[in-house]
């Protein structure tokens, strides 16, 4: 009782004395639509004081001085600057759209889970972003990769990761996790093909495992995204490109002005797509996309937010081939050995949030969601290696059903001296039914040979954190502890058994930044993260090595060295407990060597002026498994080298587009370096004209026709006619010359 006594004196004078001068509090919202801006930058001019808005687009801070002026400002949005005529007094502050302008641009301390956010709003507002494959790009230095028809998941790089679908990189969308645990065809398999692009309002990220609020899969780092709740009009779209490519969007608001003045706001979406690709062998691609998103204030402060979402898609896939089967004039790098491969996919989902004000200082949701998923996949990556006959297609397939709840309960105190404490208390589950997780060698007809795997899955996660922000003057401290507590159950049906074990993991971190001024922030990033192992690892282990530990540190600085440049660099280093290599295409399922990984990364936004912009990453990474012997410790598919770049223009009379680049290094593909795979340098190219009421365009994927390859692998694998079977490298090329013309109606 005398320590609660104690801390709450302590508190209570703090917080005296940001009362006892001017007290100034302020709402940052949208002008158009009302919605609260977060991260919103507010200076007070005369004493060079910067604060951010929270997540409601709150602010509040002390004055000294009656003739003290504000500047706010935010990416996207025109700089206000207010004269303040009297203190205390609350403001509501409208802001207008504007573009992009990096000179209103300051550094300011911020939550360590939106310690990106400047990179993040900058890339969102002047980069074209035409599909999910481009809003994961915008990440810098994490690049993808496609190889089988474009209908699932892509290929994850970042970091010197070869994350596979997701094993190293949490993926969400508005807090749904999307990373699938235990999934047939890669662990942490994160398929965003159901978000439409344009529904995209925001999105944050972060590096390493130094983030409270993600968990599992956050070794290479996170990825979040939010889609809006509403829309600023209702749009149309039609696409058209080569290959047989087309695509029909549309995206209508469902609720007038008057209802939007209530706090109503109600919108549907839908997408279209069709592709058969360059291949000689035609993809058949097709996808549907549903989404639907309400929402009411059920109260002056509280609001419901209902969101479902629905997508399926089919396709046919040439698959990987060797490398030999090229060079020799069986296929050429369109082909196809095996004309049978490809499958179809499809995940429902519905999202209920509960956002409440419970009084000025704290804010609570509550979040659940409910998602059904299925997924079925042919493929042949051997051929004949191991049945020579009848061939080596596989085939995976699983039904999911997953059910989850997030909770937040945050406190924002404000502190004496313009000092700020954020806490936020996390809870969180998820229950994963899984049911016939199914690996089976097929015929040509689809009839089941034999079965490599065959059962059903319970994994089910329980976590809870407390992630601590506290700004003092130009410091500002992070403290982070997360307990994650999985239960995994598999039924094996081919030697009928079934197994439980239980596992429970501590994550700390801890993250400083020092805020020297308006434009130079140092900061100190130190943390530990983990990825999960497949239900069928655990079990299989008999419940060793369950969930591999990630220990990072990063030291890094954001920078203003001139008014329209924003630099961000950083060194980082990263040992992890065990690498997880997903061997399960074959049914094996092993964990490997402890791996340590380090490197650098710089990325640039320079302003030219006001309608030219220009961007560039670098990112290099050097991977060594650490219990390997010299010359055979190389990590498969580790890019040590990668960078995007290029130049975007916005001009006033709607002409707008950009020229850009991605290069990756070659890089090892076994752990000798005995056999390669090759990197490359693609450019695309968009113009467009856009006006109130419409825009057209064109988007060119590989403008100069560059000869790439998008997937490599090792596999050893045997052709027909061949005596044995040999390792050689299987690969995906990538897109040639692609020109794709886009209209758009706006009402």
């Amino acid at each position: 009782m005398a320590l609660k006594n104690y801390l709450t004196f302590i508190l209570l004078n703090l917080g005296i004395g940001a009362f006892a001068q001017g007290t100034l509090r302020g709402h940052v919202i949208d002008g158009t639509n009302g919605e609260p801006l977060q991260y919103a930058v507010v200076c007070l001019g005369n004493q060079g004081l910067s604060v951010c808005c929270d997540k409601e687009g709150y602010f509040q801070m002390s004055t000294h001085n009656a003739k003290d002026s504000l500047v706010v400002s935010i990416i996207g949005y025109r700089v206000q600057h207010i004269a303040l005529t009297k203190t205390p007094q609350d403001l509501v502050i409208k802001m207008n759209r504007g573009p992009v302008d990096l000179e209103s641009v300051t550094i300011t301390p911020i939550s360590n889970n939106a310690s990106f956010h400047l990179l993040s709003a900058i890339d969102l507002h002047i980069r074209p972003i035409n599909s999910s494959q481009d809003l994961m790009r915008l990440v810098p230095g994490l690049f993808l990769g496609q190889h089988h028809g474009g209908g699932i998941a892509e290929h994850i790089f970042l970091r010197g990761f070869d994350a596979d679908h997701g094993t190293d990189v949490n993926v969400s969308v508005d807090d749904m996790p999307l990373n699938l645990v235990s999934h047939i065809h890669g662990q942490g398999f994160a398929d965003l093909h159901f978000v439409i692009p344009e529904l995209v309002s925001s999105y944050e990220f972060g590096k390493g495992p130094y983030f409270a609020q993600h968990g599992d899969f956050t070794t290479a780092g996170y990825v979040a995204f939010h889609t809006a709740n509403q829309l600023d009009h209702s749009t149309v779209k039609l696409e058209a490109g080569e290959f047989q490519t087309g695509r029909l969007m549309a995206m209508i608001n469902l609720l007038n002005d008057k209802a939007r003045q209530r706090g109503e706001t109600a919108y549907i979406a839908a997408e279209g797509a069709y592709t058969n690709g360059p291949f000689d062998w035609q993809q058949h691609f097709n996808r549907i996309n549903l989404f639907g998103k309400f929402n009411i204030n059920l109260a002056s402060k509280e609001k419901l937010t209902v969101t479902l979402s629905s997508f399926g898609s089919q396709w046919r896939s040439s698959g990987e081939i060797p490398e030999r089967a090229v060079n020799e004039g069986i296929v050429g790098r369109f082909g196809y050995l095996d004309s049978l491969q490809g499958g179809s996919t499809g995940r429902s989902n519905l999202i209920i949030r509960l956002s409440s004000s419970i009084s000025e200082n704290w804010f609570l949701q509550n979040q659940v969601y409910y998602s059904w998923y299925q997924f079925s996949h042919r493929y042949d990556d051997t051929f004949f290696a191991e049945d020579s006959i009848h061939g080596d297609r596989l085939r995976q397939q699983e039904y999911r059903n997953l059910m989850g709840y997030n909770g937040k309960l945050i406190n924002h105190l404000y502190l004496r001296g313009n000092s700020e404490l954020n806490t936020i208390f996390g809870l969180g589950a998820q229950w994963n039914l899984i049911h016939n997780s199914e690996l089976s060698h097929i015929d040509d007809h689809f009839n089941v040979l034999n079965y490599l795997q065959l059962g059903n899955i319970i994994e089910n996660t329980f976590n809870a954190y407390v992630d601590e922000n506290l700004r003092i003057g130009k410091w500002l401290f992070n403290a982070g502890l997360r307990m994650d507590d999985f239960y995994f159950n598999y039924e094996d049906h081919l030697n009928p058994s079934q197994a439980t074990r239980t596992k429970i993991i501590f994550s700390p971190k801890i993250n400083i930044a020092y805020t020297e001024n308006q434009e130079i922030q140092w900061y100190l990033k130190m943390g530990k993260g983990f990825h999960s192992n497949d239900a069928k690892v655990v079990v299989g282990n008999q419940g060793q090595e369950i969930l591999p530990a990630a220990y990072g540190i990063d030291l890094g600085v954001n920078w203003k060295p001139v008014s329209r440049l924003f630099v961000n660099a950083a060194l980082w280093y990263l040992y992890l407990q065990q690498e997880f290599v997903y061997n399960g295409d074959d049914g094996t399922l092993s964990p490997s060597d402890q791996t340590r990984r380090q490197g650098m990364d710089l990325s640039v936004r320079y302003q030219f002026n006001h309608w030219l912009y220009f961007f560039l990453d670098i990112n290099y990474a050097h991977a060594v498994d650490l219990q390997a012997a010299k010359g055979d410790n190389y990590i498969p598919l580790a890019v040590p080298l990668s960078s995007a770049g290029g130049l975007n223009y916005k001009f006033a009379n709607g002409i707008n587009g950009g020229l850009s680049y991605r290069y990756m290094q070659d890089r090892p593909a076994n752990s000798s370096n005995s056999l390669v795979a090759k990197g490359y340098f693609v450019t695309d190219l968009t113009a467009f004209y856009t006006r109130k009421k419409y825009e057209f365009g064109m988007e060119i994927q590989n403008l100069f026709n560059t000869q790439w390859r998008e997937e490599q692998f090792e596999v050893i694998s045997r052709l027909k006619g061949e005596s044995k079977p040999v390792d050689d490298v299987n690969y995906t090329s990538g897109t040639p010359f692609f020109a794709k013309l886009v209209f758009s109606v706006f009402f």
